[in-house]
Order: C-alpha cells, then sequence, then structure tokens
C-alpha cells in the first residue's frame, strides 16, 4: 500500500511587475493556512517518507513551515520539474521513487496538481486551492505501478473546510 498526499502551496503574495512568479513568497494567509492544515494532518498522524517540492519559492516556503509543523524530519527533494511541467513528467518522477518510502508528499502547483490528481483517480475534482491536500491511496508495492485511475481518494482538505 502507497500514499501520495498532493499539496497545493500555500497563497503567495500577489504578484508584482518587478519580481518573477518563481521568486513570489508565502502570504500572511498563506502562512496561516500552512499551521492549520499541517496541524489538521498531525492530529491525524499524517507524516511521509519522502517529499518531492517544487523549488520555486513559496513552494519551498510551504514545505518547511509544514514539516517544522509535523515535526518531522522526513527526505525533501526540491525538484523544477515540479514548478511547470506536463503530468506524464510528474508521474515518471513519482515512479521513481525508492519502494522503501509508502508516504509521499509532493508539494506543487495548479493546474499540474489537479491534472495528475484526476489522471491518478478515478474521482474527479474541479479544483484544488491553495494549501489543499488530496490524499490518494494504491494499493501496489512499487511507485512504478502508480497508474491511470489506480488511486483511490481517501480526502481532499483545504482551509475554508475549517472556516468559522
Amino acid at each position: 500500500m502507497k500514499k501520495i498526499y498532493f499539496i497545493r502551496h500555500a497563497k503567495a503574495k500577489k504578484f508584482c511587475a518587478n519580481e518573477s512568479d518563481f521568486e513570489r513568497v508565502v502570504s500572511k494567509k498563506g502562512k496561516k493556512d500552512i499551521k492549520l492544515i499541517s496541524q489538521y494532518l498531525k492530529n491525524l498522524d499524517i507524516n511521509a517518507d519522502i517529499v518531492l517540492s517544487s523549488c520555486a519559492l513559496r513552494a519551498q516556503q510551504t514545505t518547511t513551515e509544514m514539516l517544522n509543523i509535523l515535526n518531522t524530519d522526513c527526505f525533501v527533494l526540491y525538484l523544477e520539474e515540479l514548478y511547470k511541467n506536463k503530468t506524464d513528467e510528474i508521474l515518471k518522477i513519482i515512479q521513481m521513487q525508492d519502494d522503501s518510502c509508502t508516504d509521499m508528499f509532493v508539494v506543487g502547483h495548479y493546474p499540474y496538481l489537479l491534472e495528475i490528481v484526476n489522471q491518478l483517480s478515478k474521482q474527479q475534482l474541479r479544483d484544488i486551492p491553495t494549501m489543499g491536500v488530496v490524499a490518494l491511496k494504491f494499493d501496489i508495492k512499487s511507485w512504478r505501478d502508480t497508474l491511470h485511475q489506480s488511486g483511490v481518494m481517501e480526502f481532499c482538505i483545504y482551509p475554508k473546510m475549517f472556516a468559522s
């Protein structure tokens, strides 16, 4: 059994003309959302053996803060390929991971995360909001066996679900 938690980075500050999209930082609201969602995952005792994260600054900040809250010291790979890449390339990266890992976080961007979630699961989503987490479970022994519609969605959470 393998699980992938697809995590869209936290809300970033608005795009400014004098900065690149790649260097956008997490906003104040984004920081609150990281704490909220990470605490929820911690309460469920969810953790990862490996984290594959986009190397865009907002994704790195999301990953770092989330892992601090989860109090974990798992292996993290920051990959340019997760910044703007086709779902087939992202799937190849997932399939190349060591089979000793059972739980994986993939931290990335819209629309690529939505596309790969919809490719890997029979359940189709319309959106993954910022700091949204989609958990897919796979009845496989090797990441190489992660195929089209082979995942079962365990949950999809996002910050507005917890708004009071």
